[in-house]
This record gives structure tokens, sequence and C-alpha cells, in this order.
């Protein structure tokens, strides 16, 4: 076979192997033996060892891994991964449907699908070839685990069909339940633990550094939802329809996995049949979740700061059991919050064994008169963190006494209080209270936050034992020879934590004013201070009357902002993170700011344009001092009209004195002289 021969026959077993492979993992219909596949499989390899040259990197071949990942690649989100918003009662789907119709001024057609419980996946594809994988992450970056991705035979390597150039599309990887129970019988015959659920072990299995183990697990992926700048239709099933026709296993009408829905009662059908049925199934689900169809409608409704307002996930009834509360104990946060905590007879729930559950405060507690001693019953909210939801009086013993809440920190005994209107009791002492003092470190040393490489923690835990860290500014002090002597810190351990240090000066400054810990001040937050005030002075500097006017700043995140910084205590350690060297303003690059002229004002924009994406007039509002808003109130100022815009949102803005204006009408407010094409600054 001469090299010419060998190039073509690599490329037809290549498209033939494809081929049989989606027959066999997407459409579950196979049309030749294992075995034939197998041989074919094997042929393959032999020819790309001997010619190299020719050998793809989306080869089939590629699907039994072998390749180690030391380090996986944080990679930033091109979209961010957003978390839906859950709902456990019809009447909150009612809401949202209520809600939805209302902004958009029209009838509104949903798309109702499976929520797969498994982990969340974000796959790019470049002229038809898979080029990246990505895990959730923090919504915003996650895990580069493309080596792992691509040994999962359900994911496309090559797509077919009439695809666009460059798209992503989103899904959930999951353990089916029949290889998840046969991989436990295994471990059990090998005297090894079992996995608790499908979930964690599909996580974990997706870490793996040797990608031969990952293919070995046989995991599978639903895909559902298709982003990028150039998909061929309006709305998100026709895309999965398409998506389908590429080689995606995407959900399938036929299989009754998606549906449409005009109206709320085709929802609550959609529902009702799966809460049947879902035992049925070979994978595991939660819920439905239910998305508006039309992507420009999507568009137009927008997001908050964590969640689409176009979806909402309905989550089936939690698993419930009962069990013996044996002690009620206290935990101490970060801020000083000070959470009960239930200690459980150890009982098996949902897949995995709890022995411990919230009780959340002192209401909650008085509320279902919860005492030591109580059967109680357990849940898992959203099926994941345990809660005891009710008590079993029939069982309570004779000499039970009503729970006394804790007066002081268990701790370091400071006296609790609560403050009005909070729901908690707190522990005043910020700085002398070991677990606030190592909560806050471990918050500034976070990935959201200062990311420090190097140092987690249990090394906090080590290092403030060790009497070497005392606040989180020592952190930048610390020297290689105190962290030598220390157990499990050797040289190139230490070393590490250095660099990770010093590396973690030019994280930027609304990462750094995340990572400070002020109360009520989150990721979200912090970025829109830092967006609006430029500084940590500017911050420092600000009145009551300047925080709030700052978008989405309430009453009470300003209140803790001035509390926090008229304690002299604090003043001194934001002026000595200064004096080390840590960002404490906003750079040129993140600052898109590009005047005020729009300051004070605020905007809807709805409907399509010709010249402008909306995200680009929005972002352009943004830059020149205006606020975006999502709905028509009599607080907005403009209405920026385009195309295909609901006639019920033209005659609200009318009504209500809503000055409405075309792209071009925005785009001569903002720039000094009349240009409108193509220029938004």
């Amino acid at each position: 076979m001469n090299k010419k021969e060998a190039k073509q026959k690599i490329e037809s077993l290549s498209i033939e192997l494809r081929e049989h492979n989606h027959k066999y993992y997407v459409e579950d219909n196979p049309t030749i033996s294992d075995y034939e596949f197998d041989m074919m499989l094997k042929e393959l390899q032999e020819l790309e060892e001997r010619y190299p040259e020719f050998a793809d990197s989306n080869s089939p071949t590629k699907r039994v891994g072998g390749e180690v990942t030391k380090n996986f690649e944080t990679v930033k989100h091109k979209y961010p991964m957003l978390s839906l918003s859950n709902s456990y009662s019809r009447e909150e789907l009612v809401d949202f449907d209520d809600r939805v119709q209302k902004l958009a001024g029209k009838k509104v057609e949903y798309t109702c699908e499976l929520k797969y419980d498994g982990v969340a996946i974000g796959i790019s594809y470049k002229n038809g070839r898979l080029e990246r994988a990505v895990t959730r992450g923090d919504g915003t970056q996650g895990d580069d685990i493309t080596t792992n991705v691509k040994t999962i035979r359900s994911v496309p390597l090559q797509l077919k069909g009439d695809y666009p150039d460059e798209f992503e599309i989103r899904g959930e990887i999951f353990y089916p339940l029949s290889v998840f129970r046969a991989l436990n019988e295994k471990r059990e015959e090998a005297g090894e633990d079992r996995l608790a659920n499908p979930r964690n072990a599909a996580s974990g299995t997706l870490k793996m550094q040797d990608s031969a183990v990952v293919a070995e697990r046989k995991l599978d992926c639903y895909l559902y939802y298709v982003l990028g700048e150039e998909l061929p239709y309006d709305g998100h099933l026709e895309n999965l329809k398409a998506a389908a026709s590429w080689g995606f296993k995407a959900p399938s009408e036929e299989k009754k996995l998606i549906r449409t829905a005009k109206n709320i009662d085709e929802i609550f059908d959609f529902i009702d049949y799966w809460d049947e049925e879902r035992s049925a199934l070979n994978f595991e689900i939660d819920g439905i979740v239910i998305k508006v169809n039309d992507y420009d409608l999507q568009e137009e409704l927008g997001y908050t700061a964590k969640s689409p307002r176009w979806a909402i996930a309905y989550k089936f009834k939690a698993e419930q059991v009962e069990t013996k509360l044996n002690k009620i104990t206290y935990q101490v946060g970060r801020t000083g919050a000070i959470t009960p905590v239930a200690n459980l007879e150890p009982i098996l729930l949902a897949g995995t064994t709890v022995k411990r559950a919230s009780l959340h405060n002192a209401d909650q507690i008085a509320k279902l008169d919860i005492r030591e001693g109580d059967t109680v019953q357990v849940e898992k909210g959203g099926e994941i963190i345990p809660k005891i939801v009710g008590v079993n009086l029939d069982l309570r013993p004779d000499d039970s006494q009503p729970t006394q809440y804790a007066t002081h920190c268990p701790e370091c005994e400071t006296k609790l209080i609560r403050l009005e209107g909070e729901a908690q009791h707190y522990c005043p002492n910020a700085w002398g209270c070991p677990p606030q003092i190592k909560g806050k470190m471990a918050h500034f040393i976070s990935r959201k936050a200062m990311d420090i490489e190097g140092l987690g923690e249990e090394t906090v835990e080590q290092l403030y034992e060790a009497g070497l860290i005392k606040s989180i500014a020592d952190i930048y002090t610390l020297k290689k020879e105190e962290l030598l002597p220390l157990e499990r810190m050797a040289e190139k351990s230490v070393n590490n934590l250095l660099e990770g240090v010093e590396k973690s000066k030019q994280v930027p400054f609304p990462k750094v004013l995340f990572a400070i810990g002020i109360r009520y001040v989150g990721e979200t937050v912090a970025k829109k201070l830092a967006k609006h005030f430029k500084s940590m002075e500017a911050i420092r500097a600000a009145s009551f009357e300047e925080l709030v006017a700052v978008d989405e700043i309430g009453d009470k995140i300003a209140e803790s902002i001035l509390h926090f910084f008229e304690e002299e205590r604090n003043r001194e350690l934001v002026n000595r993170l200064a004096d080390i060297g840590l960002q404490m303003e906003i750079s040129a690059e993140e600052d898109t700011s590009k005047s005020s002229k729009l300051e004070g004002l605020t905007f809807v924009v709805s409907g399509v344009f010709e010249k402008f994406s909306r995200k680009e007039l929005k972002q352009a509002i943004e830059d020149h001092g205006g606020k975006n808003v999502g709905s028509i109130s009599g607080k907005t100022d403009y209405l920026i009209a385009g195309d295909k815009m609901g006639p019920a949102k033209k005659e609200k803005a009318e009504k209500m004195g809503v000055k409405l204006i075309t792209e071009n009408d925005f785009s001569e407010m903002i720039n000094s002289q009349a240009e409108t094409q193509g220029r938004l600054f």
C-alpha cells in the first residue's frame, strides 16, 4: 500500500466508523456487529501508526483514550454558563409564565425538556470538528476536559451535514444507570467501596488524568442547547433538531424527551408524564426544564446575575426519610453567622449517607419545634443539601425538652447578637474568633477571589495553627524558611505557594474587592461597585446616597459597606493590602466606560436591529453611564425599539410616556458626531 492509498483508506475507514458509532450510540440502531466494528477500528489504528502524518486529532481511534492530562487548563466561557432558577411548586410556574407573557407582550411558545442529573458541559466546534470541551466551573470559567470528553462515544468528533462554521453546544454528561450498577458490582467484587451516586461518579470520572480509564467508564451525553452567531434557526427546538442531523445525541420529540408547549396546561402535562415515567429511564433526571423557545425573545428577556429570565427548572419532589436527631451543635461562618446543625443517626438518602443537616436558624427550630431526641423527616433540598422538614411527634420521648438556642459563640464564648430584621444570630468577635478568621482567609484565597495557587483551606488551617498568619494580609509576609519546617511542606510545594501568592498581586480589582469579604458584597456586586467607583479609595469615600445610586445596590449592601469601613482595623487591613501591591483600582483594559452622557437614564432594549445586536446596545448603554432594565415602568426613560417588538410593549411605553427611539437615535445620543454606521462609542 502506497501513501496515497493509505491516506484514502484512513479517510474512508474514519467516515465509516463515525457513521457506525453514531448508529450505535446515538440512534441505538447498530447495523454491524461489535466484532466487525472492532476489526475496522483495529485496522485504522494500525494504518495511523504506520502513517502518522495522516492521523487526525479527531480520529475514531481517539475514543479509546490513552492521553494523560496532569493539570486541566482553566478556560473562560465565551457565553456564561448560568444556573437555572429552581421551582418546587406549580404556583411558581404559573408566576413564571405570567411574568414572561407580560414582558413579551404576546403569547409565548415554550419547550419542555428533561432536567438531566449529571455534569454540565459546553463543547465548541469549529469547521465541523470538536475543538474544546469545558466544564461549568464557576459559570465564568471552567476546566478544559477535551481529552476525556472525546472518549464519550455519543459526542461527535466530526460533524456531518450543513452545520455552522463555529458554535457551542451544551448538555449534560451522565452515567447510564445500567453502566453505573455494573461498575458498582465490579468494585464490590474487587473489595472496593461502592460509588455513592451516578452524578458524583460522572464528575469524578471526568477529572481523571488518564483518558483511557475515562473511556472504559462508558459515560453518555445529551446535548440540549446550541449557541452561536450564525445558527440556522431562531428557535431552540428547531436548532436542536438541526443539531441531531449534524450527529449530536439531542432530545427528540419522537422519544417524548422534549416538546413544545403553548400554555401552562401543556407544561403541566409534560411534568405529570415524566413524574410517572422517569423510573423507566436508563439515566437520572430530577425535574423538568421550561424554556422560551424563541432566541430573540430569550435575549430580550435577558438574565439576572445568576440565571436567565427565560427559563426555569421544576424539581420533582425530593426523597424523604426519617431518622433520629442525636444532638444540635452550632457552626460559625466567616461572617460570624451562627448556623445550627442537626447531628443525625446516619441514614441513606438519595444515594448518599446523611449524618448532618442544617437547621438554618432559631426561627426554623422554633417553627418546627425541633428537639434533641426527636425522630425527624429529612430530605435533600434540590436533592443536594440535606434539610429537616418535619418532626414525627408520635415518636417524641416523654422527657423531651424544647430547644434552648445558643446564647454564646461555641468557639470564642462571645455573647451572640441578633440584629433587627436578621434571621441569624452572629458572633461579633470578627478579629478574635478562630473560625471567622480562618473562614475569611479561605474565602480570600478561593478560586472566585484571589485564586492563589498552592494554597488551600487545609494549608490555611495549618499556617493559622502554626501562628504564621492571623489575617489575610499576613499571607503576603510568609517566608520560605518559616514554611519548610512545617509538615507536608517540601521545597517544591513551598515554592509553588510563594509563587502563587506573588502572582495574586495581579488579580483584578473587582476580585480583590470581593476577596476582602465585606458582608453582602458578592462577586456580582463587587463587579458593579468596581465599575462604578473605579477604585477602593472612591468606595471608601462614598456616602450612603452615592452607594444606593449604583445599579442593584440596596440599603442593606450600602449599610454593610459603610459599617465595614467605619471599623478602624478594616481600614488598616485595606491600607496594608494596598501597600503590599494588590490592585486597588480598575485597570484601563477592564474599564469599558467611555462617557457619562447617559448617567441617570434608564433604557429598555426590545426587538431586532439591523446594525447592532441587543447585546451591543446594552453594553453601549452601560459604557456611557446608563442603566438597562428588562421591563417598562414609570421610571424608564427610553425604549430602543427594533423590528418584531411586541405591540403590547409599545402600547405600554406610550401609555407611560416612555420615549421610543431607534438604534440610529441612540447612536446619535452617545456619539459626539452624528456617525451612525457601525459605531457605538
